[in-house]
């Protein structure tokens, strides 16, 4: 008995973690297109909810990315809705967090959207753990990209982390191999732990150039 309880509720986790998965995709999909078309939020996840949610992208499938269908719609009308209320702060949030003269601005319109999104959940969602997000973000970012824009947005978002969430962020799982399943297991340092992929990501940070954006 005490198995088949063990085995729902880490069923029950992975459920959610696709949920909230497939959430962030339709997020940054939709800030993406309001980047480029414009549009409101609120119309623009009306337009997804109806729309995107009824059968999965063949991009989606590609990548191996999560079921729209699945998708948690309360976090990604948060998120969307968020990100567009709370633009300017996070935008300032963030280049503080990128090296020399890069900026939001100078970055291409799916970075813009992943990291929007990346910093509202770490500034305003302290109901999923920091690790988990920069990972379920740098997870999605390497979905799309095939140059150093993984490890850039877990630099940011890592630097962003420290500030928003420094108490939580003192000793924790890599970010780099969390994820929404194993909420419980043991912390280490980010940083540390995945050197290799900062110090990529420290290098995109610093010139925001190489965007090599998969079809």
């Amino acid at each position: 008995m005490a198995g088949d309880s063990e085995a729902t509720a880490s069923a029950g986790r992975k459920s959610g973690a696709s949920a909230r998965g497939a959430a962030r995709l339709l997020a940054v999909q939709a800030l993406y297109q309001m980047d480029i078309r414009g549009g409101t939020a609120e119309s623009t996840v009306m337009e997804f909810i109806e729309h995107r949610t009824d059968a999965p992208t063949s991009a989606d499938s590609d990548e191996g990315l999560a079921d729209p269908r699945d998708a948690d719609k309360a976090l990604f009308a948060d998120l969307v809705n968020g990100v567009a209320r709370d633009r300017t702060d996070l935008n300032a949030a963030l280049d503080g967090c990128l090296d020399g003269a890069n900026t939001m601005e100078r970055l291409e319109p799916l970075l813009r959207a992943i990291l929007g999104a990346g910093a509202y959940e770490l500034r305003s969602r302290d109901d999923i753990p920091a690790r988990v997000a920069i990972s379920e973000y740098v997870r999605l970012t390497d979905a799309f990209f095939e140059g150093k824009e993984p490890g850039l947005v877990n630099a940011v978002l890592d630097r962003l982390a420290r500030v928003v969430r420094n108490a939580e962020t003192t000793k924790r799982k890599p970010a780099a191999v969390a994820d929404e399943s194993d909420d419980e297991a043991p912390a280490e340092d980010v940083v540390e732990a995945a050197a290799e992929e900062d110090t990529a990501g420290d290098d995109a940070v610093k010139d925001g150039t190489d965007h090599g954006a998969r079809d």
